[in-house]
């Protein structure tokens, strides 16, 4: 009995003792980082023969750091924005529902370690990112956000954190998706939960963590841009965190996609950049003695994703799928019968924003619509429409709503607007649009680009106004009346078709002119689906697009820049700055 006691006993000592660190000696970890993929999961681009950076050739690096380092000591980790952006993230989340989603398998071939929840992820849907988050959870994967609160229990709503083994260590990873979601999407897309700040939390999950499992590394994940480190963005949280948490070995951050990275003698800062064009690594030295870690040293890098590195074994894996998000992205959708260039919706009115705010004032009851360009410099050729030609003239899954505005609350919101635009000009030699020559931290190019997110620059239909750039801000905007003959109303309430993403404060005009949107419902008076599918019921029921048709002056209204002789060569010069002509 006596030796069967001493014999227990020193059983636990020898547990004890093995779980008090790893052994001594010195290791290397290689934790290699992914972000903002949007969907660049094959390196076609379905329609012609390019090719661009997808995981596959991620999947061709990563594999030769394996080799190189040992596969038990890579940690491979993926900041968010998986699901939404292309056209094979779009037919595996609405499309083909049956088969497994598609991302999940992706994430298992690659072995991925682990996933954090992006706002875009959030954006596509309980049906989509619960189906993903319980596949991914079957492949050991693991969709992680620590601050995504459920409002029922207090609990995560996802897996918080997950720990790994590698290389003889043990490897926290703690996940955050970003804090700023309900400035973007409406609550039914994320029901039955909210988001906490991270670095209000982050430091006590840190130290939770730590002394529960007590972690040779510690890795933090987060859906947020690597912002200015001054607490000054809600979505852009990264270099916050980097410069305040402790105990942290790697921040893995997102978002904003701009490649970035930093390292100090207690932590490296990764984000990737986005659509699988670098890969963010880091590397962990740490040298242990009595089971303690004595010292760590750290390296960080961006390493780029060459396109013609497909891997062609994971080509050949998932080919099937491949083919039916081509068959799916060639289907024949109408026809087209003038060029539209996205770029035109800068100079003033387009017939690529006339189709925008075409479909706006056809969900019933709108009165006046409220629309921007979505794709940056995109041009669909006339002819024969593919369903591929929807996601350039609409890239995101938006949602339309219709809100009560005033006449008053209108003008001020385009004041708003136009404000983030153009810049009040005396004369030619101004600089009309808002936009600046400098260093793009997206791809590191001298170019001009517009200083605010030509996103955000909402024109209207419905009423014929004018726009005067020699006014200042809140004198710009003279709204003559409705696109049918009517009197506009300052005083009245008008029904106003715009995007969820708007309505929902997206991109803060609403917030400019004091509307709080976390109280829109009172406003809303009715919601349609995603604006593409209403672009493709459209095609259905009238089988083209004709500039004649959705550019109607007494159902779009009229508006234009003055004065024009003013206007004309000075926007001239600039949009050839823009578009380097």
């Amino acid at each position: 009995m006596r030796i069967r006691h001493l014999f227990l006993a020193a059983c636990a000592l020898l547990a004890l003792s093995c779980g008090r660190g790893p052994k001594d000696g010195e290791y290397t970890l290689t934790v290699l980082s992914t972000n903002d993929v949007h969907g660049t999961w094959f390196d076609s681009t379905y329609v012609d023969s390019r090719t661009r950076p997808s995981l596959l050739a991620v999947n061709h690096y990563v594999d030769s750091v394996r080799m190189a380092d040992g596969a038990g000591n890579v940690l491979l980790i993926d900041a968010g924005d998986c699901l939404q952006g292309d056209n094979a993230a779009y037919y595996f989340n609405y499309i083909d529902t049956i088969t497994p989603h598609l991302f999940p398998r992706l994430a298992a071939y690659m072995k991925y370690d682990a996933v954090a929840v992006g706002n875009h992820d959030i954006e596509t849907g309980h049906p989509v990112y619960d189906r993903v988050a319980a596949d991914l959870k079957k492949s050991g994967v693991d969709f992680l956000a620590a601050n995504a609160i459920r409002n029922d229990n207090g609990k995560p709503y996802f897996k918080p954190y997950k720990v790994v083994k590698k290389g003889g260590l043990k490897v926290a990873i703690l996940g955050y998706t970003n804090a700023n979601m309900k400035a973007w999407l409406q609550e039914e897309l994320w029901s039955g939960m909210h988001f906490v700040p991270i670095v209000d939390v982050i430091q006590a999950d840190v130290d939770k963590i730590r002394a529960k499992e007590r972690p040779d590394v510690m890795v933090v994940v987060m859906h947020s841009g690597t912002g200015d480190g001054d607490g000054s963005m809600l979505e852009s949280e990264g270099l916050d965190a980097f410069h305040l948490v402790k105990g942290v070995d790697f921040v893995l951050a997102s978002h904003d996609h701009r490649p970035y990275v930093e390292v100090t003698d207690s932590c490296g800062f990764l984000n990737s950049g986005s659509h699988s064009r670098n890969v963010a690594e880091g590397k962990l030295h740490l040298t242990v003695k009595g089971r303690k870690v004595v010292a760590r040293s750290y390296e960080v890098g961006l390493i780029p994703v060459k396109a013609e590195m497909a891997d062609p074994v994971m080509r050949e894996k998932f080919q099937p799928d491949y083919e039916a998000v081509k068959a799916f992205t060639l289907k024949e959708v109408g026809i087209l019968n003038a060029d539209l260039w996205t770029r035109d919706a800068y100079r003033g009115m387009s017939d690529y924003m006339n189709l925008l705010h075409t479909l706006c004032l056809g969900s019933k009851p709108a009165e006046i619509s409220f629309a921007a360009p979505l794709t940056f410099n995109g041009r669909v050729s006339s002819g024969i429409l593919k369903y591929n030609d929807l996601f350039t003239i609409y890239p995101y899954e938006n949602q339309l709503f219709v809100v009560k505005m005033t006449g008053d609350e209108i003008k001020r919101y385009l004041e708003a607007s136009y404000d983030k635009w153009i810049n009040t000009v005396a004369k030619v030699d101004d600089t009309l649009l808002k936009i600046q020559n400098q260093e793009d931290p997206r791809t590191q190019s001298q170019r001009w680009s517009f200083v605010n997110r030509s996103y955000n620059f909402d024109s209207a239909a419905g009423i014929n106004y004018t726009v005067d750039v020699t006014k200042p801000f809140g004198e710009r905007v003279a709204i003559s009346g409705m696109a049918d003959g009517s009197a506009f109303d300052p005083t009245r309430e008008y029904n106003v078709a715009m995007t969820s993403y708007r309505a929902s404060g997206g991109g803060g005009l609403m917030k400019e002119i004091g509307v709080d949107t976390d109280r829109i419902d009172e406003r809303v008076v009715a919601r349609y689906p995603e604006i593409r599918n209403i672009l493709y019921d459209y095609l259905m029921e009238n089988g083209s697009i004709d500039p004649e048709v959705i550019g109607l002056p007494t159902v779009i209204g009229q508006w234009k820049f003055v004065p024009e002789k003013l206007v004309e060569p000075a926007m001239e010069r600039d949009m050839n700055r823009l578009f380097q002509r």
